[in-house]
């Protein structure tokens, strides 16, 4: 299967092309796949080969959720917050976390505000962010640590207590059709060990997203995902979560593909069963080989795992990839069942190596020092 990489409509900005590290295996390709002339253009892809493929992605380790999935050649789908801010002019004002916080009437103001001294411990995040996995956030305990701590586009908020939920939801008119629920296990410094996702419903994040939603989404129709603690939203995104995308259900991208095609929801979700993401975890200071396909192909063959992504490029240098405070993410693992997701982690562990750390060029690892899979 050859995956040709074309351009997007005008209203997209492009940049220069370039090629893609064909020895990237992210996912499970034939060998004869590998030489394929894939190019990218600045983080938005349009992968074409039989079908149009509807979903906007700059990670290539997520071709294999999209490329079968039909789609008219007009329809783009945002799968990434930097695309959903361009394509949702009338709603973007929803990235703005600050405003997302005040619409819910919490306690929150920019850092040059203080906060009240009853109020600390608070949470401090930038205003906005569009590249995700919690950068930039941290607790403030008290006014001493917030006067060392201020900067200019972050805000802080009261700190929320209960579960931390990831919700993704479709709309109709700013009406609530569908709704999925992710618990994540933390292991500290904004890293998780698993993503849970849920088979039951959850009517207090569903009843509270909802009535806020006809309140301020009034018109929008598409696919949106919440981040609540304690029931209420600490951030949103007008896409849904790629990471675990294969989990919900084999019908379920097109689904999403008539949802923005017919502005109508029809998804038959009465198999739902718990799943899992289980995630990898690297140091920021190293950087690492890519898994040898073998490897990559016998973590896939555990039964009850539905996906491999290895999500990082072996030539770039991991400092500049988006990524909480504790860690860098090596490997993601999608299943049905958790000790299987742990098998695949465990094989993909022993096979990703890291980068011999003396061939480096102005910090950034070449590829040629990546001699561990040869």
């Amino acid at each position: 299967m050859t995956v040709v990489f074309s351009s997007l409509p005008p209203v997209m900005p492009l940049c220069v092309p370039v090629a893609y590290p064909t020895t990237v295996a992210t996912t499970i390709i034939p060998t004869e796949d590998k030489t394929a002339g894939n190019r990218v253009r600045h983080g938005l892809v349009r992968a074409q080969k039989q079908n149009n493929m509807p979903f906007i992605y700059s990670k290539p380790w997520r071709v294999q959720f999209f490329k079968h999935i039909k789609c008219p050649e007009d329809v783009f789908i945002p799968t990434e917050d930097c695309d959903a801010w361009r394509l949702c002019p009338e709603h973007r004002w929803v990235y703005n976390k600050l405003t997302i916080a005040l619409a819910q009437d919490l306690k929150a103001a920019p850092h040059c505000v203080l906060p009240p001294k009853a109020l600390y411990p608070v949470f401090s995040k930038p205003l906005m962010n569009l590249k995700g996995m919690g950068a930039g956030s941290r607790v403030i305990p008290d006014e001493a640590t917030f006067l060392k701590s201020l900067q200019p586009g972050h805000f802080w908020c009261n700190l929320l207590k209960g579960r931390h939920v990831s919700t993704d939801a479709a709309f109709v008119n700013g009406e609530m059709v569908w709704s999925r629920h992710t618990t994540g296990v933390p292991i500290g410094d904004g890293m998780f060990d698993y993503w849970h996702l849920h088979k039951e419903a959850m009517p207090e994040i569903e009843d509270w997203c909802g009535s806020w939603a006809r309140k301020h989404l009034t018109g929008y129709t598409g696919m949106a995902n919440f981040e609540t603690i304690g029931g209420k939203i600490i951030e949103m995104h007008l896409r849904f979560t790629p990471q675990w995308a294969d989990l919900y259900g084999d019908k379920w991208l097109n689904a999403v593909v008539r949802l923005y095609v017919d502005k109508v929801w029809e998804f038959d979700d009465s198999g739902r069963i718990d799943q899992y993401s289980v995630i990898l975890w690297g140091s920021q200071q190293r950087s690492y080989c890519l898994p040898p396909a073998v490897e990559i192909s016998r973590a896939a063959a555990v039964p009850g795992v539905s996906s491999i992504q290895v999500p990082f490029h072996e030539n770039t240098d991991s400092t500049t990839a988006s990524n909480p405070p504790g860690g860098f993410r090596l490997a993601i693992v999608n299943s049905s069942d958790l000790e299987a997701g742990r098998k695949a982690i465990k094989i993909l562990r022993e096979a990703i190596k890291e980068v011999d750390t003396k061939t480096h060029v102005n910090g950034v690892t070449g590829r040629a020092a990546c001699r561990c899979h040869k």
